[in-house]
């Protein structure tokens, strides 16, 4: 997007600050917030989508949340990072900023994180959600992911056996299994990608996703791994759109769990995506999201 108008800012959080960074000019159209994973992933890889401000002719507003990018890491982990402090967070962003409608997009964590403040918090801002390549049940991805490493080769499945026996997750084996899985279902390594906004050095929040959910994608054992909320997503009445990939974390079985149970849903499959379609079929994933968003302001 050419010339393109960005204004970038810290908000008062607690004792801390929250980085925000608004793409385009206002317009009647609410904006859309943008919900990173991780915990702890930043907003940078949301960048790719700044174009979508200026087609859909409205603001887009992505942060890092508490713990992570260009936001306060905090050292006091255990008391910080968890849920309420993300919601609390999100909360303060909408009324700093003075937003009265808006649309939701939560990625991975960040779709738990929307998910959560759907259904625990005062949304009635909130016109619609989009849950990008997300769960509504962490016990349903442990059993989906491990299906997942049966697919590996049998070292390697054994590398991840015994690192989640023997509680040791910094064995090489394990390290060289959890990376092929990841880029498999994941991306790839950041060093190895050509998407600037994925290559791009960042301050991950590496405490804040230990903490929160664990040492892999797959053995949640932080404070978060006892998020089961599908049950609860009938409390959901907006418009949800889903969006996975077909060799994605959240794979169809955890998507279409999500479809099934929420009122007024839309899924859509990805045929050449892993974990990030907006990025891997980023025009396909961009045109979608755009109609979404004038079908629902």
């Amino acid at each position: 997007m050419k010339n393109k108008h960005v204004n970038e800012g810290f908000i008062p959080f607690r004792k801390y600050q929250t980085y925000y960074r608004v793409v385009g000019e206002k317009t009647t159209n609410p904006p859309l917030i943008l919900l990173h994973g991780g915990p702890g992933s930043t907003h940078n890889y949301f960048e790719i989508l700044d174009e979508i401000a200026e087609v859909s002719q409205r603001q887009l507003i992505m942060y890092d949340q508490l713990g992570c990018g260009n936001s306060s890491i905090p050292d006091d982990k255990r008391d910080l990072y968890k849920a309420s402090t993300w919601l609390d967070e999100l909360e303060n962003l909408i009324t700093f900023l003075g937003l009265k409608e808006v649309h939701l997009l939560g990625q991975s964590w960040g779709g738990m994180l929307a998910i959560m403040y759907l259904c625990d918090r005062d949304a009635s801002a909130v016109k619609s959600v989009v849950l990008s390549s997300t769960l509504s049940s962490a016990e349903l991805w442990i059993r989906e992911l491990h299906r997942l490493i049966k697919y590996l080769p049998s070292n390697e499945q054994e590398a991840i056996r015994q690192a989640e026996e023997q509680q040791d997750f910094k064995d090489l084996l394990y390290l060289r299994a959890n990376a092929h899985f990841m880029k498999l279902y994941a991306s790839d390594d950041p060093k190895e990608s050509q998407v600037e906004v994925l290559k791009r050095p960042k301050k991950s929040g590496i405490e804040s996703y230990i903490t929160a959910w664990g040492p892999n994608e797959y053995t949640p054992q932080g404070n978060l791994s006892d998020y089961e909320y599908t049950e609860k997503l009938s409390k959901i009445k907006i418009p949800a759109l889903i969006m996975s990939g077909i060799n994605d974390l959240s794979t169809p079985v955890v998507s279409k769990t999500m479809a099934d149970a929420l009122a007024n849903s839309e899924w859509h499959l990805f045929a050449a995506s892993r974990h990030m379609p907006f990025i891997e079929e980023n025009k396909k994933y961009a045109e979608i999201l755009t109609e979404w968003l004038k079908r629902n302001d």
